[in-house]
């Protein structure tokens, strides 16, 4: 048998912003927001990309919506490239890619009733034959996202944080999309609301076979939701693994970090919390050889010359890490 390709296919993807500045208003600098990153994401999987505020996440998810031409790199949905795909084509993939936004009160036009909101993309698409078509189809999506038929009729401002991001799900859902982009779509959300919108995502990509791209910096919320998980530190994918294996043995000096400060519900437990000294450098001027050198406990001179690949340490497994090389006990940090 031959193996079905990956829905989404990211390669060398990068982005650099330009900084204008000068009498003549030239480049004077570029911002490194996403520097080579690759992955792929099969249907009816979810891939969760983590890491810090300013790593290149969200970048990476509107890079593959197109709402910015690459810098380089190449981007395939379901084989077809669609970086450099022309207008007339892109509108019609953009069915099949969608987006969950991170404010669900901001995402939604204030003066549109719920009706016309998730009516938009079944018009622009032509996909109601007319107006009774119309309207069962935007109650059955309230349904689907457990919300009363009734809803329809009302304004966003008359819903609670997570009923609003549940009519954004109902959106994205409208256009029959293969592959959803969330970005942050729950961290603006109470926990109990929070789980409640993770489940109704879960069991949609169940019914539906949804691929997820969930973007966000919730190691905790994350580990109940994702297949596999790629961590980003500074515009790179610096450890790619599935779930069990990134929670359980995580290579990279940065994912022990991230992940000594999720919060476990067990208070007797111990857990050796790794502290990070300074700053995230600025992506202006990353830093040269491995961009996490300036803040790892493990350091070491190759480290700071040499930049490392994301290389396999396992079964499906990548860290991109020169210590995966050193032989010994890893856990014991370098001297500085």
């Amino acid at each position: 048998m031959i193996a079905e390709r990956p829905l989404l296919e990211v390669n060398g993807l990068k982005k650099h912003f330009p900084i204008r500045g000068g009498w003549l208003g030239g480049i004077t600098a570029n911002v490194y927001a996403v520097d080579g990153v690759t992955f792929d994401i099969n249907r009816g999987e979810t891939l969760s990309l983590v890491g810090e505020s300013g790593c290149g996440k969200s970048t990476v998810g509107k890079a593959i919506l197109r709402l910015f031409k690459l810098t380089d790199g190449e981007v395939y949905l379901a084989g077809e490239r669609i970086d450099t795909m022309r207008a007339g084509r892109l509108r019609m993939m953009r069915k099949r890619v969608q987006v969950v936004f991170q404010d669900p009160f901001s995402s939604l036009n204030p003066r549109m009733r719920v009706r016309d909101i998730v009516a938009e993309p079944l018009i622009n698409f032509g996909m109601a034959h007319g107006r009774k078509d119309l309207n069962d189809k935007v109650a059955a999506l309230m349904e689907k996202v457990r919300l009363p038929r009734d809803a329809i009729d009302r304004f966003p401002h008359e819903f609670s944080g997570g009923q609003r991001q549940r009519i954004g799900i109902a959106r994205a859902l409208a256009p029959g999309a293969d592959l959803i982009v969330c970005d942050e779509a729950v961290s603006a959300l109470d926990v109990s609301v929070k789980a409640q919108i993770v489940n109704l995502l879960a069991d949609l990509q169940d019914e539906l076979g949804l691929a997820l791209l969930f973007i966000s910096h919730d190691l905790a919320t994350v580990e109940h939701l994702t297949h596999r998980v790629a961590v980003m530190y500074l515009g790179k994918i610096v450890e790619l693994a599935d779930r069990r294996t990134l929670f359980a043995t995580p290579h990279h000096p940065y994912t022990r970090a991230l992940l000594s400060a999720v919060p476990v519900p067990d208070p007797t437990a111990k857990r050796q919390r790794i502290i990070l000294k300074g700053d995230v450098p600025s992506p202006i001027d990353p830093p040269s050889g491995c961009r996490f050198h300036t803040r790892c406990p493990f350091v070491f001179d190759r480290c700071r010359t040499e930049e490392p690949a994301l290389r396999p340490v396992g079964d499906k497994h990548l860290s991109a890490c020169h210590l995966d090389e050193v032989p010994g006990d890893k856990l014991l940090p370098h001297a500085a």
